[in-house]
């Protein structure tokens, strides 16, 4: 299965509480934080959610 990549690239300080919680269970705590996730619907989702924080790529 696909994997991602996935760096929190902004601060969330001043964000909405939707999008702080988003990034915390995608992994993602402070800005430089990456993960690895599974490419499916639910986590697409969450990306979507913070697509302006994050900056996401194919992982191998």
């Amino acid at each position: 299965m696909a994997s991602l990549k996935i760096t929190l690239t902004k601060s969330l300080i001043g964000r909405l509480d939707k999008q702080k919680k988003t990034a915390a269970s995608l992994g993602l705590r402070k800005i430089g934080d990456t993960t690895i996730q599974q490419d499916n619907a639910a986590t697409n989702g969450k990306i979507f959610v913070i697509k302006h924080l994050v900056k996401v790529e194919k992982a191998d």
